[in-house]
């Protein structure tokens, strides 16, 4: 008798086994290569043309975006939709951002190789947030701001000290040096191209400058044509407007703003069809 027991016996055995079907494994792992990892989805690429997304203002109203979006369809044959506010459009900005990147994301997975993104009044802070916190940088190819308050708009200043009640989160966000502006990256975020168009009549983003963005190509409506008299709320339905963002929307790269020799053509070009 050698003095292990039979159960003990059994119990090497067992192990034995166990240890040579585990290495069997690993061998034949090594050997074939394992299964193949699951293949990550393609990277968007920002210099194919995706779908084209308009973003609301402040007050979540999309008619006039509407409107514009028939006639970049009409005069650039892309694909244009018009991406609804969450709520009723005045409340938490990071929230109407986090939405795009849900919209954009779906988009991307279902084959989308880009995005171009237009955003009008606080339509264009959406689209900074998205692109600083969201992943947009990696996803647009173009985006557009149409009098938008880059540097916040003192009527919300304004708003916020005379009738704080009647000053919703977003009216809060819009104010110069709000905690959200601040936190912002100064400039345009590096990756798409951008393109900022304001209107010095602008009577809502005060001052109208504000619609500047530093790293953006700049657009004031009248040194294109200086007897434009588009206000803030007449932006989306301005033929001019239409036009230079039909341009800025294009598959040729974006080289130079706009002139005056061109502002009877882009006007021609952003009337409806």
């Amino acid at each position: 008798m050698d003095g292990v027991s039979p159960r003990r016996r059994l119990v090497a055995l067992l192990a034995a086994a166990v240890l040579v079907l585990v290495l069997g494994g690993v061998a034949v792992r090594a050997v074939t290569g394992g299964p193949a990892p699951a293949a990550a989805p393609p990277a968007p690429s920002p210099q194919q043309p995706g779908p084209v997304l308009l973003l609301p203002g402040y007050g979540g109203s999309t008619s006039s975006l509407e409107r514009l979006a028939v006639t970049l369809r009409a005069r650039t044959g892309r694909d244009v939709r018009v991406v609804r506010a969450v709520g009723d459009g005045t409340g938490d900005l990071t929230a109407q951002a986090r939405a795009l990147a849900s919209t954009v994301s779906t988009l991307i997975r279902g084959g989308a190789p880009s995005v171009d993104v237009v955003g009008y009044s606080a339509g264009g802070v959406v689209a900074r947030l998205w692109a600083a916190r969201y992943g947009g940088a990696t996803q647009a190819r173009r985006v557009i701001t149409l009098g938008s308050p880059h540097q916040g708009t003192e009527i919300a200043q304004v708003a916020q000290e005379l009738a704080p009640d009647r000053c919703p989160t977003a009216c809060q966000q819009l104010a110069p040096d709000s905690d959200l502006l601040r936190q912002l990256p100064q400039g345009a975020v590096p990756g798409p191209a951008w393109v900022s168009l304001w209107t010095s009549r602008d009577d809502v983003v005060t001052p109208p400058s504000s619609g500047r963005l530093q790293g953006a190509m700049d657009v004031q409506l009248q040194s294109v044509c200086a007897d434009d008299q588009v206000q803030h709320s007449g932006l989306p339905d301005d033929p001019l407007v239409a036009g230079i963002v039909a341009r800025a929307i294009g598959t040729t790269a974006l080289t130079a703003a706009p002139g005056p020799a061109e502002c009877e053509k882009l006007r021609r070009a952003g009337r409806p069809a």
